[in-house]
């Protein structure tokens, strides 16, 4: 599913409403939705606008349709986000990979985000790096990324927190490229969220755009076990290139 326009930024929005709906279990497996009429009703939305958002959830596979029955959610939908855990400048370089450009690569403190995907205690110290991706001359994604604490590194994994501190080249590579690097043989799980928003004046400078240009912003959490190692935030505006965002279990 893909972003093309201030026109769609509700459908998107709508669209994230009822996937989470889904996975939250409101509507369970095999469930039927409610009629257009009563499910627009109870979104407070319009039957255009929630049609088209029905008609995404069925590409990517979380409803179906049944003659006589209506739209009921598949039995094992889909995970949504950017679960595939390959970095991003290649993930989205369409074959050819993105340019990595640092930006800033410091320690810093708790903040609530990192709080709540890393369980990051306040006195914690965590890896921040801020990094552009470009092709073509042109900025296509702004990413946040922080590591865990050292010390949980150091015991869930601890590959990963050596290639941290030895820092391979960090001006051209992404903290989520280190991570895969260093994870051979180590399972990895991730799990995202994706929303739609507007890039305001820091993001909109910092990738050449104006501030109300909209963008979608991928939300992403990786796991080793059952703890988490890195979270990031990825900021893709309009015109980047496309980034895949379903993943099949």
């Amino acid at each position: 599913m893909a972003v093309s326009g201030q026109r769609r930024r509700p459908v998107v929005v709508l669209y994230e409403r009822i996937a989470d709906a889904i996975h939250d279990g409101v509507y369970p497996p095999g469930s039927t939705l409610p009629s257009e009429p009563k499910l627009a009703t109870e979104l407070g939305v319009s039957r255009p606008a929630l049609r088209e958002a029905l008609l995404l959830l069925q590409e990517d596979g979380l409803l179906s349709v049944r003659r006589g029955v209506g739209r009921t959610v598949n039995d094992h939908p889909p995970r949504r986000g950017f679960e595939q855990i390959q970095p991003l400048e290649e993930l989205i370089g369409a074959g050819t990979p993105l340019r990595v450009r640092a930006l800033l690569r410091t320690v810093e403190e708790p903040t609530d985000f990192t709080t709540q995907h890393l369980l990051a205690s306040a006195r914690a110290e965590l890896r921040f790096w801020e990094t552009l991706l470009a092709g073509e001359g042109t900025a296509a994604a702004l990413s946040h990324e922080w590591a865990a604490a050292d010390e949980v590194l150091d015991r869930a994994h601890p590959d990963f927190a050596r290639a941290l501190r030895e820092e391979p080249a960090p001006e051209r590579t992404s903290m989520l490229a280190v991570l895969v690097a260093a994870s051979r043989g180590v399972p990895l799980e991730a799990h995202s969220s994706v929303t739609a928003t507007l890039l305001g004046q820091r993001r909109g400078k910092q990738l050449g755009r104006p501030a109300d240009t909209p963008a979608v912003l991928v939300t992403q959490v990786v796991r080793a076990g059952e703890t988490p190692v890195l979270a990031a935030k990825h900021m893709l505006p309009t015109g980047a290139p496309a980034l895949p965002v379903l993943q099949s279990n």
